[in-house]
């Protein structure tokens, strides 16, 4: 079963989205640092990391949005781990619609296959014409039971105003978001499954995820 790999490399001081810092990694105990504590021959590294949650391929719970909501810790593995997936071809540009939406997502990662990650790194990416979902696919994927909603572009959400509809319906219904995926060219429409497992880190809204699928 071969498994592809869905996520973005972190790299220090790389832009996720526009105005929010990129990660950096600091010695803590550097390895020349280390001699001082252990035996000749044997050292060490550990290294310190400050990141902003939404870094990178993440996963945004339902604290991301709402103050009372459930944060990455409290999300069960069988919330999003070995998922049927549904992959839908969409739009390179713009809204996605929500007549593009598949009856039966009950359960299922479903994500959205636009392309867009071919812009990661640069200026484009982070564009407001970024393809984005409809309020009515939100509010299909949310009334068809689907499990995680997700995209390989910088938002899920339109980004040329002040509103996130977006996330207001899927995470008050409890279906997860993954923003900047990539490599969804190389999955079928169906019959994989999909995986984004966070860290169980409390209190955190938003967290990086080594997100990937399985191919049978």
């Amino acid at each position: 079963m071969p498994i592809v790999d869905l996520s973005h490399e972190i790299q220090p001081g790389m832009v996720t989205y526009p105005g929010l810092p990129g990660p950096s990694v600091e010695d803590h105990v550097s390895f020349d640092a280390s001699h001082d504590h252990y035996a000749p021959g044997t050292e060490f590294q550990i290294k310190s990391v400050s990141f902003v949650t939404s870094t990178g391929t993440y996963l945004d719970a339902p604290g991301h949005r709402f103050r009372n909501g459930a944060d990455a810790a409290d999300l069960s593995l069988d919330s999003c781990v070995e998922l049927p997936l549904t992959v839908v071809d969409s739009p390179a540009e713009g809204t996605i619609a929500g007549s593009l939406i598949p009856d039966s997502v009950f359960g299922h990662a479903v994500l959205f296959r636009t392309g867009w990650d071919r812009h990661w790194g640069t200026t484009r990416y982070g564009a407001h014409e970024h393809p984005h979902l409809s309020t009515e696919a939100a509010e299909a994927l949310a009334e068809r039971g689907a499990a995680i909603a997700g995209i390989d572009s910088v938002n899920i959400d339109g980004t040329d105003g002040d509103e996130r509809p977006v996330h207001t319906i899927l995470l008050g219904a409890g279906v997860l978001i993954v923003e900047n995926l990539c490599g969804l060219d190389q999955l079928p429409q169906d019959g994989a499954s999909f995986t984004a497992a966070p860290l169980t880190f409390r209190s955190l809204p938003s967290i990086p995820v080594r997100a990937y699928a399985r191919i049978p």
